[in-house]
């Protein structure tokens, strides 16, 4: 296999060329953007080895130039940079995710299953394939359910591919199901949704925080708050702070920092955010706290929703009824991944604004906000 390395940094490059080829590659070596440019038009590489910091050209223009110009040419990203940003930059530039397959079960043939599998990581021990909702219910899904226990029984033998399936609804008496036994395994992922088991998840979530509660806490903040997982953490974590390093949290610390947050306006706010109609979006907002909602519940929402387009505009299954999710598909629809991650990022500060970092009325931040992720 031929590599092209593009690396500025000589003794990095060294190593780096010195390990490929003693692994069995050919590789050619170039430091700047421009020479990288100049040595795919004169030969042909199987893989292009990037380096993002670059002299003259980075490696983001590198990777633009090749695709613009219909290279097809496989490109791993070489790169110190750990921001989420940069990786889905360099992705959505058209970088190759060499050690992760995400597999559409409504899409994938037990012969694309099997390949995904079988192919090598690289430049790392072990690659992660992921299968999807592989659904018995549509056309030609038999006969990937009954390719799979094929698949996952050759890779007990096997170290450099992890196989996930995940699965909304599964037949525990299905071979397929089965198939997940020693080493493999069956991980049950269903939320608590209402009563003594979401009471449960709150007491264990505040032992886990180190938080005393009286009784009658988890089950008001479940009243107040419902099955959302991740506000119900930020509303313990909230409600002690409220009552002091060490001290109880009792059901008055709830009725102060917890306000109930009724789903149904949420959801109006968060479909008028989400198709982009801002004044609307405003005049919702306003309407929410004048009924006496607080802004960390409704940030809380909009926070949720804003992971759930992420996770859709990213191929992924949110589970819902039918209508959800081809309204959560809709709206994703209006965002690149790489604005999805930018209004998380507005979401974050504005909880920091709403926490006292800055000077801005929480009435202000929350506007602000809302008219940025309306775009």
């Amino acid at each position: 296999m031929h590599l092209l390395l593009v690396e500025d940094d000589e003794l990095l490059g060294d190593g780096i060329q010195a390990v490929l080829a003693g692994n069995g590659y050919e590789v050619d070596w170039v430091r700047d953007g421009q020479s990288a440019l100049g040595a795919l038009e004169q030969a042909s590489h199987d893989i292009l080895v990037l380096d993002l910091n670059l002299p003259d050209l980075s490696g983001f223009e590198v990777l633009k130039s090749l695709r613009e110009g219909g290279s097809q040419v496989p490109v791993l990203v070489l790169t110190a940079r750990g921001d989420v940003a940069d990786r889905v930059r360099a992705l959505d530039g058209g970088a190759d995710d060499f050690n992760f397959d995400r597999l559409d079960g409504a899409r994938t043939t037990p012969q694309t299953l099997l390949e995904s599998v079988e192919r090598l990581p690289v430049m790392a021990t072990r690659r992660l394939v992921l299968l999807v909702e592989p659904d018995g219910r549509r056309a030609g899904a038999k006969a990937l359910l009954e390719a799979l226990p094929d698949v996952v029984k050759s890779l007990r033998e096997r170290e450099e591919t992890v196989l996930v399936v995940t699965a909304t609804k599964a037949d525990k008496r299905s071979r397929f199901f089965k198939s997940f036994a020693d080493p493999a395994a069956v991980v049950e992922c269903d939320p608590p949704k209402n009563g003594k088991p979401l009471f449960k998840f709150i007491e264990a979530e505040a032992k886990r925080q180190g938080i005393e509660v009286e009784t009658g806490v988890p089950e008001l903040l479940a009243e107040r708050i419902g099955p959302q997982l991740l506000l119900l953490r930020h509303e313990l974590a909230k409600a002690s702070l409220l009552a002091g390093p060490g001290e109880v949290v009792t059901r008055a610390h709830v009725d102060a920092s917890a306000a109930q947050v009724a789903e149904e306006p949420i959801w109006d706010l968060t479909d008028a955010i989400g198709e982009g109609r801002g004044g609307q979006a405003i005049a919702l907002l306003a309407r929410l706290l004048d009924g006496g909602n607080a802004g960390a519940p409704l940030l809380g929402a909009l926070a949720s929703h804003f992971r759930k387009l992420a996770m859709v505009r990213g191929g992924g299954d949110v589970p819902g009824p039918p209508f959800v999710k081809q309204k959560l598909e809709r709206q994703a629809r209006r965002y690149t991944s790489a604005q999805l991650l930018r209004c998380l990022r507005e979401i974050h500060h504005t909880d920091l604004a709403l926490k006292g970092v800055g000077s801005l009325p929480e009435e202000i931040a929350l506007e602000r906000l809302v008219l940025g992720l309306s775009g």
